[in-house]
């Protein structure tokens, strides 16, 4: 690894990465890259991006990409599979879910690694109701935490098995919003006590995985300030949930907060976060930030490490056989 981690996990503009990029990345040094669909035309230039993007750090740096399936799938065919999403694959599955979610994931996460990427923004923990915002239900795995639980569970072994290390999210649950949080700031009106046995639920399930994201969103009952910026949420989920991994924010640049990225960034470590996590590839957003944030703290240096550590090599399989075992899995329709 080289050096400290710069505070923050950066994108670039576009599928090549320029010298301005590549000479900011070497300067901030950040713990790791997230690519989106700008990024990725085929899989010769995607492995290309990659190395380029490692190169300019001087060592391995995890690559994310958000790749649930259905609508937020960042590599599609030829690159990869065209998955429904999840919570309607999840019903189609019924009894056999959580056996085909582990499949569909290992597979993801060998079309990933082939291009050149070793983390997934997945599994996704919130728990799924009637007025969920569309931008977010379908994302869901269900509408009770033991169904989250179990599907997400299924999901980061899945992932894990192939190689790619899993960020849960939206910590500490995004279900109630009804507010599409990259426009605007959800207001989660719940009282403390739906909050911790619903949507904080699922987070405690899973304090053993190395990594996970921030929602941004407001719990009245419990802060009025934003959760990734909010220091009584940070220990919340610290705390209260038992989640000691690596804490990124969801994307600073979302308009759920107010102010500059920079100062978002600086407001989001001061609360607890981590890293933060700016994905549009403006470098001069990016170039604001790390002025204002610069190298992460030393708990952030070892959660960081500790997540490394976690990385494994995928299991010696084939993709086809694995399709092969989704597909020979009855479908069995179930209540969620």
């Amino acid at each position: 690894m080289s050096g400290r981690f710069g505070a923050a996990i950066l994108g670039c503009a576009g599928p090549v990465l320029t010298p301005e990029e590549r000479a900011f990345f070497q300067k901030a040094n950040p713990f790791g890259f997230i690519l989106f669909a700008r990024n990725i035309d085929t899989g010769d230039q995607t492995r290309a991006l990659c190395a380029d993007l490692r190169e300019s750090v001087g060592w391995d740096a995890p690559i994310f990409l958000d790749q649930e399936g259905g609508r937020v799938q960042r590599l599609r065919p030829p690159l990869a599979t065209d998955w429904p999403a999840p919570l309607d694959h999840v019903r189609a599955l019924g009894d056999n879910a959580a056996q085909g979610m582990a499949l569909r994931f290992q597979i993801t996460a060998l079309e990933m690694r082939a291009v050149g990427i070793d983390a997934n923004c997945a599994p996704m923990l919130d728990v799924a109701r009637d007025s969920t915002h569309p931008f977010l239900r379908n994302r869901c795995y269900g509408t009770t935490p033991d169904r989250v639980i179990a599907i997400g569970r299924a999901v980061a072994d899945g992932l894990m098995a192939g190689g790619v290390l899993p960020v849960i999210k939206h910590m500490p649950g995004h279900g109630l919003a009804q507010m599409d949080s990259h426009l605007e700031l959800p207001r989660i009106d719940a009282d403390v006590q739906t909050l911790d046995a619903v949507d904080f639920a699922p987070f405690r399930a899973f304090a053993d995985l190395p990594m996970g994201m921030t929602a941004h969103l407001v719990y009245s009952a419990l802060d009025p300030d934003p959760a990734t910026i909010s220091p009584k949420m940070m220990s919340l989920i610290r705390d209260d949930i038992g989640f000691g991994g690596l804490i990124m924010t969801d994307d600073i640049s979302m308009q759920a907060l107010s102010g500059t990225v920079a100062e978002r960034g600086a407001a989001s470590l001061a609360a607890g976060c981590d890293f933060v996590l700016h994905c549009n590839g403006d470098l001069e957003e990016m170039r604001a930030l790390m002025d204002r944030v610069g190298q992460a703290d030393a708990a952030a240096q070892a959660r960081a490490k500790a997540a490394i550590a976690a990385r494994r090599a995928p299991e010696e399989v084939d993709i086809e056989s694995l399709k092969h075992k989704l597909g020979a899995l009855p479908l069995k329709p179930a209540d969620d």
